[in-house]
């Protein structure tokens, strides 16, 4: 599987692969759990769009992952981390029969914390989400 590009925004980061959107959610769920994650929620942004407030929008999909190993290390740190978390990961379909898929990054959200056991967490979690996209790469 090949990717067209990288993105980095100062919350996120995240590749667009050459997958359409469905397999691109597939995927990513796989590489996720490799990396230890498992998925807490789903939420379809398009479906409750438009059920909530009849509005359209394309094919994105939230998906709320966790590590709960890094999970467990945060809230012994930080009882208050739960705000934080899980990590979102989205899923859209770029429109060009390819997807992107994004994952909030860990250091930023948690740097909010101050806190050098909350920054080593958010680093390692950093690191296993990056892996995560690596295996989207192949």
């Amino acid at each position: 599987m090949s990717t067209t590009q990288m993105s980095q925004t100062t919350y996120g980061f995240g590749i667009t692969v050459d997958l359409p959107y469905e397999e691109a959610i597939e995927a990513t769920k796989a590489a996720l759990k490799e990396e230890g994650f498992g998925i807490l929620t789903e939420i379809d942004v398009r479906k409750t769009l438009k059920e909530k407030i009849d509005a359209d929008f394309e094919p994105y999909i939230i998906l709320g992952a966790c590590n709960p190993k890094l999970a467990h290390r945060a809230l012994q740190a930080e009882h208050e981390i739960g705000l934080l978390l899980p990590c979102n990961v989205i899923v859209h379909d770029d429109g060009n029969g390819r997807s992107k898929v994004s994952v909030m990054d860990p250091s930023a959200a948690m740097g909010l914390v101050g806190s050098d056991s909350i920054a080593a967490v958010a680093a390692e979690a950093r690191e296993t989400l990056e892996r995560a996209l690596e295996h989207l790469r192949k």
